[in-house]
């Protein structure tokens, strides 16, 4: 072990050095505990992502492009809504630049202020009517503040889990981290739910949907001090410092380890290709398709987030009886036979829509629940923190970034039979994927 006088301790900001001193009454970092905290970190970012993924659908299209038909304002703002995505690979470089030189904790405080404010200012944005095609820049710009802040919140502590994780029990860990997903959606669709129920909608539009932007922002706050209380104690800087978990170059790691970042940014296509077509465009398709209401789609949203959480947990139980890896290759199958049939019931009334929502959510959970890091034991010490945290915005970029938008476009001109084939490509990827980490271990061995 390294010296905690010597290494990167020395460059470490003295408001990472006094939360140290803070926590060192506790020397002890439970996994139960790490375990908190990653659920409640990772559910806050979801939180922030799906109260603008609701919004997108049910405000930002007769908000900010009044000028256009519905499904042509709704296409704009799944456009903006990729924009996150994009700036997030370059949020990251600079993140990992002031993680070296000043501390996760500076870098975490930093991100998540960003990302929270990002949020916060979005619930203070004009409508068209009021800006013109300002409130379209404005969307726009806040919505790469949030992306380019979220390059930032990896704090290491999903990896920090899997480290500290029994051998027999690697799956059930490696699901903790994926439970933010339909815990955060749970809450944000609970919250719109909750405020279109109550408010008439022309109140709802002035100024109601801007509540969760406001909700988003404190629970950032209280959020990120539960984070920092882990990443300053001596247990997490003590693998900080002995190398399992610093950040180091990106150029490095592609030049020396490209082949796990390339398996590991196409791994999970499956699962986060099914993310956004269970999650954001159904709810887009339903509104511009039927006369209902979206406090009724909202509920099961709300119900099957419950029945994906549950789907999570059992991926960990599986997992740890038949391999992590066989259990992603067995979830991608079945996601390739699901985009053969249920697309098409989304068009076959509520029922239709129950039995897509279900089916979709139980296999999102089985999928999703083992598909974050599924190569990540593949990067050496020295990498380890750097990979882990590169090949997941390499993953979301690739498989979800313009997933709606795409879904949406291609249900809208070609049917939902082609949104079939466009989950079926992610199939494709992650199969392909797995085949070729099987070869190539067979050849580094």
């Amino acid at each position: 072990m390294v010296s905690m006088t010597t290494g990167p301790a020395s460059s470490s900001a003295p408001l990472e050095r006094d939360a140290r001193l803070i926590n060192a009454r506790d020397h002890k970092v439970r996994p139960g505990d790490i375990a908190v905290g990653v659920i409640i970190g990772r559910s806050t970012e979801f939180f922030d992502f799906f109260v603008y993924a609701i919004a997108s659908v049910l405000v930002f299209p007769s908000l900010i492009f009044p000028y256009v038909d519905p499904l042509t304002g709704t296409l704009y703002s799944f456009a903006i809504f990729a924009l996150a995505f994009v700036a997030r690979p370059f949020g990251a470089m600079l993140f990992l630049w002031i993680d070296r030189k000043h501390g996760r904790g500076v870098k975490l405080t930093i991100a998540m202020f960003l990302l929270g404010g990002s949020t916060a200012a979005i619930a203070f944005l004009p409508g068209y009517d009021q800006a013109g095609h300002a409130a379209v820049l404005l969307l726009a710009l806040f919505r790469l503040g949030q992306g380019f802040a979220q390059g930032g919140t990896w704090d290491g502590l999903p990896a920090l889990l899997s480290l500290n994780a029994p051998p027999e029990r690697r799956g059930w860990f490696a699901m903790i981290p994926q439970l933010g997903a339909p815990v955060g959606l749970l809450v944000a669709a609970a919250v719109f739910a909750y405020l279109l129920t109550t408010l008439n909608p022309q109140d709802f539009l002035e100024w109601g949907w801007r509540y969760p932007f406001f909700v988003a922002f404190v629970i950032n706050v209280v959020a990120l001090f539960a984070r920092l209380r882990l990443i300053t104690t001596p247990e997490f800087e003590k693998l900080y410092e002995s190398r399992e978990l610093q950040p180091s170059p990106v150029t490095a790691l592609f030049r020396e380890e490209w082949r796990v970042v390339l398996l590991g940014a196409f791994a999970p296509l499956a699962s986060f290709a099914l993310f956004h077509l269970v999650t954001v465009f159904p709810l887009s398709w339903v509104m511009l398709t039927t006369d209902e209401s979206p406090v009724r789609f909202l509920v099961i949203e709300i119900v099957c987030a419950g029945i994906g959480i549950v789907a999570v947990m059992l991926s960990g139980l599986i997992a740890d009886r038949v391999g992590r890896r066989t259990l992603l290759g067995l979830s991608a199958a079945a996601i390739g036979a699901y985009s053969g049939f249920a697309p098409q019931l989304l068009g076959q009334g509520p029922a239709g829509e129950w039995i897509y929502m279900i089916l979709g959510f139980i296999l999102l959970g089985l999928a999703f629940g083992q598909s974050s890091g599924v190569v990540n034991g593949s990067f050496s010490s020295k990498h380890r923190y750097t990979g882990a945290g590169t090949t997941a915005t390499a993953s979301w970029f690739i498989g979800a970034a313009f997933a709606p938008l795409a879904a949406l476009f291609l249900a809208s001109h070609f049917g939902l039979l082609s949104v079939g084939a466009y989950l079926l490509s992610g199939v494709v990827g992650t199969l392909a994927a797995l085949g070729l980490n099987r070869e190539w271990g067979r050849k580094a061995s």
